[in-house]
């Protein structure tokens, strides 16, 4: 049977062949009609412009193996697949490539630069698809959408026009987030925040009367030409008398109130605060309560307006260096310190966000917002891992309006048209022709919908909403949600509000908030530190099984995943593992098919079913559960120490014997035991199953739709357990008492037993030569009645009795203990010297992360070695007594 099976897998040659025999059988592709539980996953869609990164790879791997464990075990599961059409990300990529060709979008116009978006997409946007392809994403492709996409495109105006209608949409003047590179508005949570050492400039405001000046401080002095007041503390003794002046404002001429609001922190600064609605939502607040003018100082373009005077058409950051000079000389400035804080910056090009008012579309989202928090606490909204709960409520108890307008091209075009005649506003599920008040023309709103509203309705759109469609009555709501947590308040709580508003219904059951992926050393991936790992490249150099394993391994719910390629080429070689412990089964069958294994079965046959039972019942469990990295652990554990260190070896002189109906027995549980092992390693390691499926005689079909091992109550067996136990328990007993004494291997050693049961004694002479050879030694035996522990031997006590291994003549105690004894004095001194670096915070502080990453696992690589050389030593030490 070996010739069926090459030496070594090869994952460039068999996972296309395979994903394509999985594509063409149909079992994506679930019918809605079909019997099973339903089980469905929506793919959080990737933008089209994308390639596969590491967070893709671990999302996907993640859901993969939840599909296919569902599939295996009869559900009808589906995992609906598609892209985004990721609107400011896109259209940057397509203007790019009209500069190279010395185009511009304005020039082409709003209907030939769409046109060209298109193209784009449909040359470029199946990139992502087919990567996902090569991960082994067993998505049903036949579903595939695209936000974009007419349906969607149908559902995206169904919904935003039943929200206008029920007041939940309006379209007003407020200061938003203003991108100056992307030039568009972006939501609260698409502004990211980046910790910035700026200064804070102290500058003073001459009073109108000719006091004393007012001194404010503001870490952005550009925006004083848009300032409509000073504003203090009501309560503030300091500035008392100030309150009903005027002050002007430095470098102008114009002079501005001084009044009180309850906003202002009189700790900060000099408790006077620069109010200037145009350029801060506070300030804009503070103008609403007082009925004070909102200034632009700053445009679209973050350059100074006309108000900034002789400024004007500067940028705004060129713009403060040059005011600061001019402070200064003017005796304005009073000063200037170091300030540490938070700056909001575009999540998409990192640009500086610059608070403008614009008149924009809004989504009230209190409302919502209060129906998905009250879905998460009432429990028919469960988040994985809880301790999310609570950062959730904050933000959603806290929400503020959802500006949806974006000022771009590419996207779902607001449905609302604008009469030029009489300024009406009409908001439609089909286009007007005329104004229906004054049967004027109309002009449509040039803004598009943010991307999120579009992908906020993914979980029902994909599935055929607002028609009544089988789809939809089948698999919605849908079951889990598995993605970042990085997103949860982009995307899911989105979803969440939009879902429970439009279907009445929740959008899933529940939401895996899966970690990040970083470095070896924990550091964040990013072009900028050149630590960026392209999984395509783990695919192409190891396959796409050893990189999902290496995933799903370290996918543990509370901590972030470190990926090295230590640990992936670990996975390689499991995977090669597994490979040749098939080979080996295969080799052995002589003539057996797949079936149900004859009765008596020895002892290690009965005791790997028996274990195969309980890992069954664990994979599935950790499977329910979203323990991957448990799941992950379990197989390994369950395939290479139990199936290839200890059944394989135990049943060799089985199926080498004299005996034929026991050989044919052993043969026949072999196989089974090995194709249950790869049902539960498969959606794991689909590829590499799959060909070993493949070769297994009278396997049938595909095992990506074959079904989950059922635990089988004849198989529970604690006797053969316990019996097997034992024998891995003397034979761990001496492998022990050779590394700890360092005895070569070529010293073989002869260990002794002492148990007072009798089927233990009876198990152990039966398997004695086999114990022998997986130990090294030269012979192993019974201890008699009276026995005791030979001077100058390891003892290993256990909870049956002891195993001593004789070490006279192999070790020699004195020599031992002054070698260990020097071994630990130079541990002491590297201890010493490890702990003292990472006490010194200018080292932990200043030095590369990767570097004090290294320190920290060579400390704790000392003292595990450390602990390990005190206990050899004390072992030593009793061989003495």
């Amino acid at each position: 049977m070996t010739e069926l099976l090459d030496k070594n897998f090869n994952p460039a040659e068999a996972e296309p062949r395979l994903y394509e025999s999985w594509e063409k059988s149909g079992l994506f592709s679930p019918d809605p009609a079909q019997p099973g539980e339903s089980f469905v996953i929506v793919i959080p869609p990737p933008n089209v412009t994308g390639n596969l990164h590491m967070g893709h790879a671990l999302d996907n791997t993640l859901q993969d193996i939840l599909i296919r464990v569902h599939r295996l075990m009869g559900d009808n599961a589906l995992w609906v697949p598609g892209t985004d059409h990721a609107g400011i990300a896109t259209q940057a990529v397509v203007e790019r490539s009209l500069a190279q060709e010395g185009l511009t979008k304005e020039g082409l116009g709003r209907e030939e630069f769409v046109a060209r978006v298109w193209r784009w997409k449909e040359r470029y946007g199946g990139n992502i698809v087919q990567q996902l392809r090569r991960l082994g994403a067993s998505c049903d492709w036949t579903r595939e959408r695209f936000t974009l996409d007419e349906g969607l495109s149908r559902a995206v105006r169904e919904a935003f026009v039943s929200l206008y209608e029920e007041g939940l949409v309006v379209r007003d003047d407020y200061l938003v987030n203003w991108c100056p590179r992307c030039l568009t508005a972006v939501s609260d949570i698409e502004v990211e925040h980046e910790t910035r050492l700026d200064s804070l400039y102290y500058l003073h405001y001459p009073a109108e009367d000719g006091g004393p000046p007012l001194t404010v401080a503001t870490t952005r002095p550009e925006t004083l030409f848009g300032d409509a007041a000073v504003a203090v503390a009501p309560d503030d003794p300091r500035h008392a008398g100030r309150l009903g002046g005027r002050v002007r404002i430095p470098l102008t001429d114009r002079l501005i109130p001084v009044l009180a609001d309850a906003h202002v922190d009189p700790q900060f600064g000099t408790g006077a605060l620069k109010v200037t609605p145009a350029h801060d939502p506070n300030d804009f607040q503070i103008g609403l309560r007082h009925g004070l003018p909102r200034l632009a100082a700053i445009d679209q373009r973050g350059r100074m307006t006309a108000l900034a005077g002789p400024y004007e058409g500067l940028d705004r950051f060129e713009c403060r260096r040059r005011m600061l000079t001019d402070l200064e000389a003017q005796g304005l400035l009073a000063r200037a310190e170091p300030l540490s804080h938070a700056v909001g910056v575009c999540y998409r090009c990192r640009t500086v966000i610059e608070p403008l008012v614009s008149r924009q579309w809004f989504v009230k989202t209190a409302p919502l917002a209060a129906a998905a928090a009250q879905a998460v606490r009432d429990g028919r909204i469960k988040l994985t891992p809880a301790s999310w709960e609570k950062t959730f409520f904050d933000w959603m108890d806290n929400i503020r309006d959802w500006c949806v307008s974006r000022q771009l091209w590419w996207g779902h075009q607001i449905p609302a048209w604008h009469c030029r005649a009489c300024g009406r506003v009409v908001v439609t599920r089909e286009d007007p022709d005329l104004c229906p008040d004054c049967r004027g023309p109309l002009e449509r709103d040039p803004d598009v919908l943010d991307t999120w509203f579009s992908s906020g309705l993914w979980p029902f759109s994909t599935l055929g909403w607002p028609d009544d469609t089988a789809d939809l009555r089948r698999y919605y709501p849908t079951t889990v949600l598995v993605t970042g947590f990085d997103i949860l308040f982009f995307w899911v709580a989105r979803m969440m509000m939009l879902g429970l508003k439009m279907t009445g219904q929740v959008p899933f059951r529940t939401v895996v908030l899966h970690p990040l992926v970083r470095d070896a050393q924990g550091q964040k991936m990013s072009k900028s530190r050149g630590n960026v790992v392209d999984p395509l490249e783990i695919i192409a150099r190891h396959g796409a099984d050893a990189f999902r394993f290496a995933l799903a391994s370290q996918a543990g719910q509370n901590r972030d995943l470190k990926l090295s390629p230590k640990r992936i080429e670990g996975c390689a070689k499991f995977v090669n593992k597994l490979w040749n412990a098939a080979r080996f089964a295969l080799s052995n069958l002589e003539g057996q098919r797949l079936a149900p294994p004859a009765r008596p079965l020895a002892l290690p046959d009965r005791w790997i079913r028996s274990r195969l039972r309980a890992a069954a019942a664990q994979c599935r469990q950790a499977a329910l559960t979203f323990e991957f990295d448990k799941l992950a652990e379990l197989v390994y554990r369950f395939t290479w120490d139990e199936f290839c260190d200890w059944h394989l070896e135990l049943v060799k002189p089985i199926l080498h014997g004299a005996d034929p109906e026991a050989r044919d027995a052993s043969r026949r549980n072999l196989l089974t035991v090995l194709a249950d092992l790869l049902t539960l390693a498969h959606p794991l390691m689909p590829f590499v199953t799959e060909e070993l499926w493949s070769k297994l005689p009278g396997a049938e079909g595909l095992l990506a739709g074959g079904r989950w091992p059922e635990p089988r109550e004849a198989d529970d067996d604690p006797e053969a357990e316990r019996l097997v136990g034992f024998l891995m328990d003397v034979v761990r007993a001496a492998r022990q008492a050779r590394a700890d004494f360092g005895v070569p291997p070529a010293r073989k050693l002869s260990p002794v037993v002492k148990t007072d049961d009798p089927a233990l004694a009876e198990t152990l002479t039966r398997h004695a030569p086999l114990l022998t050879q997986l130990m090294g030694a030269a012979d192993l035996r019974l201890a008699g009645p009276d026995e005791a522990k030979p001077k100058e031997a390891a003892a290993n006590i256990l909870t049956w009795g002891e195993v001593w291994t004789p070490l006279a003549g192999h070790v020699d105690p004195a020599a031992e203990i002054a070698r260990l004894g020097k071994e630990a004095d130079k541990l002491d001194k590297d201890l010493k010297a490890a702990r003292q670096k990472l006490g010194n915070p200018a080292y932990v502080d200043k030095a590369p992360p990767e570097l004090v990453e290294e320190t920290k696992e060579r400390l704790a690589d000392l003292e595990r070695r450390q602990t390990a050389v005190a206990r050899t030593l004390e072992l030593v030490r009793a061989l003495e007594r």
